[in-house]
């Protein structure tokens, strides 16, 4: 038997929903450090710069399947309540492959992902892998205690899109095999949430009580009707209280469609207290522990109290009101790849024979309205449809409503996962300087050709900038320039045209300029950017949208081609003019950029040579530090640096973290430094002040 490694460090980067995802069945990572870092477990939004956004909504959730075989009721799970290792009960799945990376995105200057590029690729970024629930062979438990395989393969393909529109939630696709010679009766696909939506950035970690409790949540089941009249059935999880504004964020789980016609799959819904399998004040809300208990479990739904006779433990909408370290299961079937009877109330699965299902991860901030309601959950209705778009893709009337043999387009294929799409991210470049950003982009936005309307429907650019041009900080950009094109054609924009920005020659015929061997067509420069701080900047392209259809303007994702940047005094390959200097001079104790850490502050060095070495002493002549610098320096040495967002620099300056050579912080006093230019031998002096 081939043995695979687990997989648990990968995770959906390019839209908005960062969900850890393993070739095990578990989704999330519980928080711990891959590689150094704590990477998402189940974030939204994981690209902001607006701490109060910055939500996680669970440690852990894992898959279920059950099915009875031979009368007997079988649960396969992925994890449980209280188990974190594998080998112990609950852990019942197991790595049949690595993961396999796939990319529709194919321009390596706009992502990164372009090194995955496929044309089989689904979405932005598909991860594909396998499992099972057994060993050798489909009966192995491989020692796992009171593990009845059920005998599957699984196969999971998880889809990701980075549009603006479909950026919140994150596809899983599942297809089940039955690779025992027993048929499987009646299979249930559910999932098991460990749910805590809360933010590590509410309070900082320096405060005693600083992070978030498990214990202020409530979970719930939103049967809401989307636009075609059918039932979202999501199950989700919010903070009770927001927790002052910094976790006013949803999670939930829905399950789109499966190879069972829609009209005969059903979603149950449960849910119960942290390993509470006796819970006195809500003895329905128990956890189950034996799979007779959890297959029961993913058939049924829980009961719902009433409020009138019980406004002390239940809500408006029959669920628990108490909040505490809740769990929530959801659960949909039965699935099979033939019905068992002529009502087809009941599926099975022979031996050989496969069956699908698929879910979505729907995550969505709060609309604004008080208290948990339809209302306030308008965003994450918004997003579980645009899901269920991308799944139903072209199907407009859900051919899964449809008998197994039934086919609406007559071609025997459903071309699920397709959705309206803006033009692409305009490939970009940025330039730093003095107090001043340039940012370059090309026009590769212009000919995309939109795959509904089969039209070029490209209209123009739109500029973003930094925080620091905000005057609503609740917003992480301000739009800093928007251009469109002339057309009298389609009332869409003001018409300005791309003039002001495009690249001409000395002629003004349109031109392009050269940038680390790419051609790029626009430029728009930010003047007044303060040195020393981090800025980020992006450019989208929208198209004119589709008003027959009742489409918007869809716009291209600000998060796809953010780019990080620092400015300052720009360096000089051929001539050192003027004297390095130190800001801020008096540094008094700690700027407005620093952490709270000793090795979270820093002062900047700048007006320096392309190659130099820095000598810092003391005032009785000490050597205090030594710092090597190159025009590449992009911070990768100071903690108060996030080297993850790779900060462009103009080469000319560097950062110091007040840390001697001899790993001790600094103290009060006139310091002088030296710089020698690698290149010349020319060396130049200062001096700076330290007031703590």
């Amino acid at each position: 038997m081939t043995s695979y490694p687990d997989v648990f460090n990968l995770y959906t980067s390019v839209g908005q929903l960062g969900l850890t995802i393993t070739n095990f069945g578990i989704l999330g990572n519980g928080w711990n450090q891959i590689n150094g870092k704590i990477q998402p477990s189940c974030q939204y939004k994981q690209h902001t710069e607006i701490l109060r956004e910055n939500v996680e909504h669970f440690s852990f959730s894992g898959l279920w399947i059950g099915g009875i075989v031979n009368g007997q009721r079988r649960v396969s799970t992925s994890i449980v309540d209280g188990v974190f290792e594998s080998g112990q009960e609950g852990f019942e799945f197991f790595a049949n492959s690595d993961v396999t990376i796939r990319s529709s995105i194919s321009s390596t200057s706009q992502d990164s992902m372009a090194q995955y590029y496929s044309p089989l690729a689904v979405s932005h970024q598909d991860f594909i892998m396998d499992f099972k629930d057994y060993g050798a062979s489909w009966s192995d438990d491989l020692g796992i205690p009171n593990h009845v395989p059920l005998g599957i393969d699984v196969r999971l393909e998880s889809y990701a899109w980075n549009f603006t529109f479909a950026d919140a939630f994150v596809i899983l696709n599942y297809t089940i095999t039955n690779a025992s010679p027993d048929t499987i009766e009646d299979i249930y696909v559910g999932y098991w949430v460990d749910a805590s939506v809360a933010n590590m950035n509410y309070t900082d970690i320096y405060t005693p009580g600083g992070g978030f409790t498990w214990y202020d949540n409530l979970d719930g089941f939103d049967r809401s009707l989307d636009a075609s009249g059918f039932t979202r059935d999501i199950a989700y999880q919010y903070d009770a209280d927001g927790d002052d504004g910094w976790s006013e964020s949803y999670i939930g789980f829905t399950a789109l469609g499966s190879s069972t016609p829609k009209r005969y799959l059903k979603t149950h819904y449960q849910q119960w207290v942290w390993t509470n399998s006796n819970n006195t004040d809500y003895p329905d809300y128990s956890m189950p522990l034996v799979d007779f208990e959890r297959y029961d479990k993913m058939t049924t739904d829980v009961l719902q109290g009433d409020p009138a006779l019980n406004p002390d433990l239940y809500g408006s909408d029959g669920y628990p009101n108490q909040t505490n370290s809740w769990l929530f299961l959801v659960s949909a079937g039965p699935l099979g790849s033939q019905p068992a009877a002529v009502d087809s109330t009941h599926w099975i699965l022979p031996p050989g024979e496969s069956c699908t299902i698929a879910y979505a991860v729907v995550a969505a901030r709060w609309a604004g309205a008080t208290g948990d309601s339809p209302t306030r959950r308008a965003n994450l209705h918004i997003n579980a449809d645009w899901a269920q778009k991308a799944y139903d893709g072209e199907d407009k009337n859900r051919n899964n409503q449809l008998d197994p043999g039934e086919d609406i387009n007559g071609d025997g294929i459903i071309n699920r996962y397709i959705l309206p799409e803006p033009p692409p991210v305009p490939n970009m470049a940025v330039d730093v300087g003095d107090q001043q950003v340039a940012i370059y982009w090309q026009d590769n936005a212009e000919d995309f050709i939109d795959p509904i309307s089969r039209e070029k429907d490209f209209e123009g650019y739109r500029v973003y900038g930094a925080r620091k041009t905000l005057a609503d900080t609740s917003a992480e950009y301000s739009l800093l320039a928007e251009f469109d094109r002339i057309d009298s054609l389609h009332d869409v924009g003001y018409n300005t045209g791309f003039d002001e920005i495009r690249i001409t020659n000395d002629q003004g015929e349109p031109d392009s300029v050269l940038i680390d061997g790419q051609y790029y067509q626009y430029k728009f420069v930010n003047y007044g950017v303060k040195n020393g701080w981090m800025n980020y900047y992006s450019v989208t392209a929208f198209d004119r949208g589709d008003p027959e259809s009742n489409l918007a303007s869809l716009e291209s994702a600000q998060s796809a081609n953010r780019k990080y940047v620092i400015p300052g005094i720009k360096s000089s390959a051929t001539q050192w003019v003027g004297n390095p200097t130190v800001y801020p001079n008096p540094y008094r104790g700690q700027a407005v950029w620093d952490g709270y850490g000793n090795r979270e502050q820093m002062i900047w060095f700048q007006n320096l040579p392309e190659h130099a070495e820095i000598r810092i002493f003391s005032l009785a002549g000490d050597l205090v530090d030594i710092i090597e610098h190159s025009e590449s320096y992009r911070g990768q040495d100071i903690d108060n640096i996030n080297d993850q967002k790779n900060p462009i620099m103009s080469g000319g300056e560097h950062a110091w973290d007040l840390i001697t050579r001899y790993d001790q912080a600094t103290a009060t006093g006139l310091y002088l430094f030296t710089v020698e230019n690698l290149d010349t031998g020319e060396v130049k002096e200062g001096k700076f002040l330290i007031i703590k």
